[in-house]
């Protein structure tokens, strides 16, 4: 009984570690796009086609991201604000923008 649990503990670590990889490639290509988008600015384009081509969705599946449409429009918006994902996800953006929030409910 030890080693099944053993077992499906291991089996469980191995698969949030593939999706924390794959997790890293959605945010490499969101870089990509956002690099595509300063340069040629066809951004939210680029990024709509990789999400919805064959390796897009298998990406996001694998990063346990659902490949909808919801999903594409939301990953073009986010490219199309122009905010890297290290920058977005850092801890001075979010005081930052929960600090501009405060500020347009204060108004």
């Amino acid at each position: 009984m030890a080693d099944f649990v053993d077992g499906t503990a291991f089996n469980n670590e191995q698969g949030n570690r593939a999706r924390k990889l794959f997790a890293a490639v959605v945010l490499a290509a969101l870089d990509d796009a956002i690099a595509d988008d300063k340069k040629y600015g066809n951004g939210p384009e680029q990024i709509a086609r990789w999400a919805r081509s064959r390796d897009g969705r298998e990406v996001l599946s694998c990063a346990g991201i659902d490949p909808n449409e919801r999903v594409v429009s939301g990953l073009m918006e986010f490219v199309a604000k122009g905010v890297r994902t290290s920058v977005a996800l850092s801890r001075e953006e979010s005081e930052r923008r929960n600090a501009a929030a405060a500020v347009d409910e204060a108004a």
